[in-house]
């Protein structure tokens, strides 16, 4: 007896159906929100619609949009020194299990320090107010990168190590030829995590922050309409971190397929 075969291009396409299926899901809650207000009548002072949250964004959207670009700017600088001292710190470790043991309770202090309690004072010692906002997120951003590289330089196949040793490799082309490789889904799953910790970080150190003027992030234009009572322009700029937050996700797991999704596994 022959199995009917149901042949669908939503079943045929995982990446469509990836796409589609949350995609509806957002479009029922987002209907459901909509129509729990309007028929609650609930003032836009208290919880805003998504109507009214699109037509603020609209409306607003010279003054959210340089906000964005500024929280974007902090976001992304604290990113890629994360990724660089992140990276040297691992290759270092790598090297010597006595410098890993010595140093690596150090960075687990600075993980575990709320960056809250610390921004003030790097605010105060850092006179540049850009500067110390990337400072204060690339150390929400550190450890993952730390850590996680730092294993994956580790976990090289013993066989592999003894092969690459008989050959007499030098420690920089076991660096390069075989830890590296290894490390890479690893790294790149550090990334996935720092990304997002990059803009968390940027934005409580604008909390703290709470600077005026031109140079503002969302953050303080969270804290403003707090002030002013505008709800949906909070809403929207919670909105654009949430949209960023997605988008930068995104762009590192596409970043991460087509490096290593050819050969490993875990992009398959």
């Amino acid at each position: 007896m022959k199995l009917l075969k149901i042949s669908t291009p939503l079943l045929q396409n995982p990446r469509l159906y990836k796409i589609l299926i949350p995609s509806f899901i957002a479009i029922i809650l987002l209907a459901t929100w909509q129509t729990a207000v309007v028929v609650s009548e609930v003032p836009e002072y208290i919880f805003p619609s998504p109507w009214a949250i699109t037509k603020t964004l609209f409306q607003d959207w010279g003054l959210l949009s340089n906000a964005l670009l500024f929280t974007l700017k902090i976001t992304l600088l604290s990113f890629l020194m994360a990724i660089v001292f992140g990276a040297l710190t691992a290759f270092i470790f790598v090297q010597s299990r006595i410098i890993e043991t010595a140093f690596f309770p150090y960075a687990v202090l600075l993980q575990v320090t709320p960056v809250v309690a610390i921004a003030p004072l790097i605010i105060i010692w850092v006179p540049n107010t850009t500067l110390a906002l990337v400072i204060c997120s690339t150390l929400v951003a550190l450890f993952p990168i730390i850590s996680n590289t730092t294993l994956g330089l580790r976990s090289v196949s013993p066989n592999l190590l003894a092969y690459f040793r008989l050959r007499r490799a030098s420690r920089f082309q076991i660096l390069m030829r075989l830890r590296i490789p290894s490390a890479l889904p690893y790294f790149f799953a550090a990334l996935h995590i720092a990304s997002g910790l990059s803009l968390v970080g940027a934005v409580v150190a604008e909390f703290v922050a709470g600077t005026g003027g031109s140079n503002t992030g969302l953050a303080y234009q969270i804290l403003q309409s707090g002030y002013q009572l505008n709800i949906p322009r909070m809403f929207a700029a919670l909105t654009l971190i949430s949209f960023t937050g997605v988008m930068l996700f995104t762009i590192m797991s596409m970043i991460s397929k087509l490096t290593i999704g050819r050969w490993h596994e875990s992009e398959h």
